[in-house]
């Protein structure tokens, strides 16, 4: 009868191997821990502001034009007709620095498009006056008074024709701003496109469309002198054309 044989080392380091890999085939796959508390929590809600704080953050807020801030402070309770500098409220603070955004939110919010600062400028006026047509519109749309008076006894239809603000002034005409109104100065739209513009295309244009909506070029100044002698008195030939024409 043969000797048994002890197995050798090389077998041994196989039969280890084979039995090593079949333990594992037999675990499951090892499962993911689970997230820790602070990877699965939600962002929490912004503090509460007190009235106080809403109304200084709708202050930054519109200083730099941030609409996101404006629309936490208005969230949190704001006052939107706080006045500050100059009597301004928010939203003529807004209209003033052009910044659109804060604007629209303040009058969707409810701001009083027709609040006036101590200019006597309201949102409205402002905007009609300066060409910031956005603003403008939005104004109308949230019930701006197109009879409204600015500090010189003028609507907003005057200022625009001044400036020769084309698409304002149509804007302006077609929401029914007075067109024979007369402000302090005794000037009409028509009046101010000429006394105190330079005749170019832009004016041409504004005084033709003044006198399609029905400006009456028989109505004289303060000093009693027509629209057509006052565009003839400094050379406005294409004004006194457009005159000529709507006579």
């Amino acid at each position: 009868m043969r000797a048994r044989t002890k197995p050798t080392t090389a077998i041994v380091t196989a039969l280890f191997t084979v039995g090593v890999l079949a333990g594992c085939a037999d675990d499951p796959a090892p499962r993911p821990s689970p997230e820790s508390p602070s990877e699965t929590a939600q962002p929490s809600a912004p503090p509460s502001l007190s009235t106080e704080e809403a109304d200084e953050l709708l202050r930054d807020a519109v200083a730099g034009g941030d609409v996101d801030a404006a629309l936490l402070a208005i969230d949190a309770g704001a006052d939107l007709e706080l006045r500050g500098e100059a009597g301004r409220t928010p939203l003529v603070a807004a209209t003033k620095k052009n910044h659109v955004d804060v604007a629209l939110a303040l009058l969707e919010a409810g701001a009083d498009p027709n609040a006036t600062d101590d200019l006597h400028d309201s949102a409205f006026l402002y905007a009609g006056a300066e060409g910031l047509d956005d603003i403008l519109v939005a104004t109308l749309e949230h019930g701006a008074d197109v009879t409204s008076l600015n500090r010189f006894g003028g609507t907003a239809l005057i200022p625009a024709s001044e400036h020769a603000h084309i698409d304002t002034v149509r804007i302006l005409i077609d929401a029914g701003v007075p067109i024979n109104h007369v402000n302090d100065s005794g000037w009409t739209a028509l009046h101010e496109a000429i006394i105190l513009g330079d005749g170019s295309d832009a004016y041409v244009t504004v005084v033709g469309m003044l006198l399609d909506a029905g400006a009456d070029p028989n109505i004289p100044d303060g000093h009693g002198v027509l629209p057509r002698r006052l565009a003839e008195e400094r050379g406005f030939t294409a004004i006194v054309a457009e005159i000529d024409r709507a006579s």
